[in-house]
């Protein structure tokens, strides 16, 4: 008898310790899908406006529950406002922005916009595929800038929400018709954001043509990881970046690439230690910078198309920081050097060197530089491109 009460009692025990380690397990596993301190991830959408011709633009706002929330406008794509808190959780909007979409149309400063169908410069706005020549209109100077007059920034895309388990998100797409801006071809265009809890910002490129043609997808945000105030005008000069490239892209004097591939060491482009924005800013010569850096560096990837560290960022008085991931062969980093204070908004001008861009892609002019990894895609491929942003703070 006392043999059985023995073993009721070791087996009841036995019971209640399974039984709390199951539950450890569960508020484990809890802890990891919905952190303490963190709210239910989101997606809002409400009316931003209307164009010109009327069409409806659209604001999404994604909420990661972390304390990161983004907006998205459907007319090209803008990342609309990117809000980071600080080193003290204060948080603040580290994108540029506009107010209105009359602005977006008028001023098209590329604010966050997607850009396309070429990101960046094309010699004279000519290009030969498979023998033809096609011309592009000529929007920068003597070059084609971001797919012409009308490129991806201008139009409104089609958007569809996206939710997983452990992040929020959106689908853009965009159907270019066959010679839109010159560029020959139907080009279906899908972008895919994603903002996880884990602080990750993903963007998804791909696309399919149904003619040979070619295309450079890139996002152009414009970055102050200090924020933008009503109150003060914060430069880029004090942010701390590196770069993971050995070699930058020299330009004529029209921003077109010579075809040289040159090293970085001991010129003010070796930006493989951290250094200052602003610290040797005035070193760049050219009057065609207008005082800064606009140029493409050769990131060091040990594969083609393989994700490959990109860029560290540090903001040293806010602490927040930003890593980018990327499977493009180039970032452009432009500091800024062309905004004037002609434009505003929230009661803030965007004066010179107030934010900057890194813009991964493809090589400026590549259609027209062999050597360059190529931007031709053909009927049968998809294009694919990923790049990722990792937020955080250093206190």
């Amino acid at each position: 008898m006392k043999k059985t009460i023995v073993l009721l009692v070791l087996l009841t025990v036995s019971f209640l310790i399974l039984q709390e380690l199951a539950s450890a397990q569960i508020l484990k596993r809890n802890r990891i899908r919905n952190p303490k301190g963190t709210t239910p991830m989101s997606i809002e959408t409400a009316e931003f406006g209307k164009t010109a011709d009327g069409k409806t633009v659209d604001l999404f706002k994604l909420d990661n529950g972390r304390g990161i929330t983004v907006e998205v406008l459907s007319l090209g794509g803008v990342i609309y406002s990117f809000n980071v808190p600080d080193k003290n959780g204060e948080t603040t909007n580290i994108s540029a922005n506009l107010e209105t979409v009359a602005e977006y149309e008028k001023a098209r400063p590329f604010f966050g916009a997607l850009v396309g169908r070429y990101g960046n410069r094309i010699a004279k706005g000519k290009l030969t595929l498979d023998g033809k020549e096609y011309t592009l209109p000529i929007n920068n100077g003597l070059n084609s800038l971001h797919g012409g007059k009308k490129g991806f920034d201008t139009v409104v895309w089609n958007v569809k929400k996206l939710k997983g388990r452990d992040y929020v998100g959106l689908e853009l797409t965009y159907s270019s018709a066959d010679g839109e801006e010159g560029y020959p071809g139907k080009l279906d265009v899908t972008v895919v954001y994603k903002l996880d809890n884990k602080n990750r910002w993903t963007m998804d490129y791909s696309a399919t043509t149904d003619k040979t043609t070619v295309l450079n997808l890139t996002n152009h945000t414009f970055w102050n990881l200090a924020g933008f105030s009503a109150t003060q005008t914060n430069t880029n000069h004090e942010h701390l970046l590196t770069l993971n490239a050995d070699r930058f892209l020299p330009t004529d004097n029209t921003l077109i690439p010579t075809g040289e591939l040159k090293s970085v060491e001991g010129t003010p482009f070796d930006f493989r230690q951290p250094h200052k924005i602003g610290e040797r800013i005035s070193q760049v010569e050219g009057a065609h910078f207008a005082g800064g850096y606009d140029h493409c560096f050769v990131l060091n990837q040990k594969k083609p198309g393989q994700l490959t560290l990109c860029a560290d960022i540090l903001e040293p008085n806010s602490g927040r920081t930003m890593r980018i991931e990327t499977t493009e062969p180039g970032v452009q980093f432009y500091s800024g050097n062309f905004l004037n204070g002609s434009t505003s908004a929230f009661g803030h001008q965007y004066t010179k060197h107030s934010a900057f861009c890194l813009e991964t892609q493809h090589f400026p002019n590549s259609p027209n530089n062999p050597d360059f990894p190529s931007t031709v895609l053909k009927p049968g491929e998809t294009f694919r491109s990923t790049t990722i942003h990792t937020f955080g703070v250093k206190k």
